[in-house]
């Protein structure tokens, strides 16, 4: 699908399509075995690494059979080269993810109601952002996307949890119809865009430098993601440039100042600077949420003004990188800074408590060396 066929009507169209496959083997679990089978479904999809078909009800086994196959047009070749930039810049990846890719989900007025509505990030921000941060390390670690790798079963996880999200919160009775179905085609693809379009962009602006066979490249294995958790091929265009034309087009209909939107981001910057260590990048993440996203984004959400002093007293000086210039995001040192600042999130995730019925936060030993992280070791605890 071009851009031409992108029209608000369609679009619109899409805010009331969600995921059938996945939505009837949740349904068919709920009918079967009622509410005592989705607390088991979601306990066993939160307390085990690996899903096997044969731990699971009856209802789901076709559906984790049938989605774990990658599309035909899959391309490993492209796939392995976004695998290498992930290796790379892993680190900016993940800043970026905080600090560009959640709060552009945020400012979509509608579809910020799904998380306001479970209350996950408000409640336990560290579990929400862990969980978010595992899901994209498993997809874009090595290996992650060949057929049964972490990445797919993440995928697949995800998608389930959406749908049993879906289920409850009809049944709630809460769910306004003018927002369309909760977590949608139009909210899935802004979201998935989130994670490819907007991680690109943020990359350039602090100062990575990338290839445009890199960022499509990149851009081709979220796409592959994207397929697996169940976004309509519609919605998710071959070439990096309409993934950006159709990112914008969403962010036009949907982005909008909400309470609930202010919330999460609020709550998002609270963690950040609860697990970096120590008061070294205090200020930092609004700093960066402004520079990635831009202040008309950052002003819809209420992003505290950017404190530019403390890069210059703060984090710079403690690198010896303090001199007679002006030292912004978009200068020399950014790459290194977001960089470090993005291994500081990794090392902090490391430390944060799951709960004694979660697996703990992985990371690929290829990765940690490549990142220089420090502190996994808790990750075996």
């Amino acid at each position: 699908m071009n851009e031409q066929t992108w029209t608000h009507d369609f679009l619109e169209a899409m805010r009331e399509q969600c995921d059938p496959p996945a939505d009837d083997a949740v349904r068919s679990l709920f009918q079967q075995e009622k509410i005592l089978a989705v607390n088991a479904l979601m306990k066993q999809l939160v307390s085990h690494e690996n899903v096997s078909v044969e731990m699971l009800a009856q209802p789901l086994r076709g559906y984790f059979e049938k989605s774990g196959r990658l599309p035909p047009w899959a391309d490993m070749g492209l796939i392995r080269q976004g695998e290498e930039l992930f290796g790379r810049y892993g680190p900016h990846i993940l800043t970026a993810l905080f600090c560009a890719s959640l709060p552009s989900c945020y400012a979509a007025g509608k579809g910020v109601q799904v998380l306001h509505l479970t209350a996950r990030l408000e409640t336990d921000p560290y579990r929400r952002i862990l969980e978010t941060g595992q899901m994209i390390i498993d997809v874009m670690a090595p290996g992650g996307l060949v057929a049964g790798g972490k990445g797919v079963r993440s995928a697949q996880k995800v998608r389930l949890m959406h749908a049993a999200v879906r289920y409850l919160i009809h049944r709630s009775g809460k769910w306004n119809p003018a927002w369309g179905q909760p977590i949608n085609q139009e909210d899935m693809a802004g979201t998935l865009l989130s994670f490819s379009t907007v991680v690109l962009r943020s990359l350039e602006r602090m100062g990575c430098q990338l290839s445009k066979a890199e960022r499509q490249a990149y851009y081709h294995a979220w796409r592959v993601v994207g397929y697996v958790l169940g976004v309509d091929e519609r919605l998710l265009p071959e070439r990096m440039e309409d993934g950006v034309h159709l990112e914008g087009l969403i962010l036009q209909r949907q982005a909008n100042a909400t309470p609930e939107g202010q919330a999460m981001t609020q709550a998002l910057l609270e963690m950040m600077e609860h697990v970096a260590p120590g008061n070294l990048f205090d200020g930092l993440p609004a700093t960066l949420m402004r520079h990635l996203m831009g202040n008309a984004l950052a002003d819809l959400l209420a992003v505290p003004a950017a404190d530019w002093t403390r890069l210059l007293v703060g984090p710079l000086k403690v690198l010896g990188w303090v001199s007679d210039e002006v030292v912004e995001l978009h200068g020399p040192h950014a790459e290194r800074l977001t960089g470090l600042f993005g291994r500081m999130l990794v090392e902090g995730l490391f430390w944060v408590n799951r709960g004694p019925e979660r697996v703990p936060f992985r990371l690929p030993t290829a990765l940690r060396e490549s990142w220089q992280v420090r502190g996994w070791e808790r990750a075996r605890l």
